[in-house]
């Protein structure tokens, strides 16, 4: 008797370990995914010319995929089942298929690309060659170079504004921003604006662009249909991120040298509000619909959430040594971090500012994509 009550205990304890698991696995399994879709992040590791699959339902890494020396511009496509990227030192594109994590295509785009953008309707992909002092033209679906311009000296990001007219591309060692149709990469301007410009935000109406510069304190707003140069904002800091909100009317800005947040109002071309936020805060993410802005601090080893709206700053995150790159999964149910300082990437479950767990990825992780398929 006392042998079959024992049995039957374990046999109770193993349900019980089973439904626990699987209540656990619907907690943590984001709640816009459905059965067959698939959830993953993409990290791009310059230590070792890898890019790491990581699967954010089993919270696992599932594939190590050898992508060529400094990988670099990983973005997601928007409609196709490909990651697509660069190798900064190689001079090429590759596109990564993501039903069975092999490249696919390798295309020769110039030397030292940096960045990759693609058209609103994911028909074309743009890279600046900042070796080449060239800016591409790829047609997806052939994956074949359809148009190559020259731009100023040492193009950095080449970036689509949203209506798909203009290709806006900063020019590191002209202090310009190059115009270019989009359709045939004819050069339609050059705005000089501050010095040594880098990162390009454009608003959603497709009027402004914002620029960050490499080497000042300034932000240089520039009027995409008029072609002129607005306003160079000095805001006090180096700027290391644009975060833009969804409607355009504001644009965030951390900053290391200022260890803080700054908030430009894009209507009025002004900054309104620093908020201090820590040591070296280095990249963030816009949660959708909530209004939750998360920073990372590359020096504190944490993210710092923020209401935007009420410009509250809430209770750091913990997530690793190093963190700097950050992405929203879609519906904001969890925030990927990049921490390069242990080769990790840290999931964050948004709903309760906690960490999930720690994915190992490879050597020097730097910059991350997520995709739904």
């Amino acid at each position: 008797m006392k042998v079959r009550l024992n049995y039957r205990l374990a046999f109770l304890l193993v349900v019980l370990i089973v439904f626990a698991v699987r209540e656990v696995a619907l907690e943590l399994r984001p709640s816009f995914l459905r059965p067959g879709l698939h959830l993953c992040a993409y990290v791009a590791n310059t230590g070792d010319g890898t890019l790491t699959v990581a699967d954010l339902v089993k919270l696992a890494p599932i594939a190590t995929v050898p992508v060529g020396a400094g990988p670099t511009g990983v973005r997601a496509h928007p409609s196709r089942d490909e990651i697509w990227g660069l190798s900064s030192a190689g001079g090429y594109a590759w596109a990564l298929d993501t039903k069975t994590n092999r490249i696919v295509a390798h295309i020769p785009v110039g030397l030292a690309p940096y960045a990759l953008d693609f058209s609103p309707d994911g028909r074309r992909a743009y890279v600046a060659a900042s070796g080449s002092d060239a800016v591409v033209e790829i047609d997806v679906a052939s994956r074949r170079i359809v148009a190559k311009a020259h731009a100023g000296r040492r193009p950095w990001i080449a970036r689509v504004t949203p209506d798909g007219r203009l290709v806006v591309v900063s020019n590191r060692d002209d202090s310009t921003v190059s115009l270019l149709d989009a359709s045939s990469l004819t050069v339609l301007a050059a705005v000089p604006v501050a010095a040594q410009p880098e990162q390009i935000s454009i608003v959603p109406d497709s009027s402004k662009a914002f620029i960050t510069s490499g080497s000042s304190n300034n932000i240089s707003v520039v009027d995409l249909r008029r072609r002129v140069l607005l306003a160079n904002l000095d805001i006090g800091g180096t700027p290391n991120d644009l975060i833009l909100k969804p409607d355009g009317g504001e644009l965030y800005i951390p900053s290391s040298a200022a260890h803080g947040l700054l908030v430009v109002n894009t209507q009025t071309n002004e900054v309104g509000d620093f908020l201090l936020t820590g040591m070296s805060p280095t990249a963030g993410a816009l949660a959708p619909g909530t209004q939750t802005l998360y920073i990372s601090d590359s020096a504190a080893g944490h993210i710092v959430p923020i209401f935007s709206d009420t410009r509250q700053v809430s209770r750091p995150i913990l997530v690793g040594q190093s963190p700097r790159t950050c992405r929203l999964t879609p519906g904001g149910d969890m925030l990927v971090v990049v921490d390069t300082g242990s080769n990790d990437l840290a999931v964050v479950r948004a709903k309760t500012a906690s960490l999930i767990t720690l994915i190992p990825v490879g050597a020097s992780p730097r910059d991350l994509a997520i995709k739904l398929f």
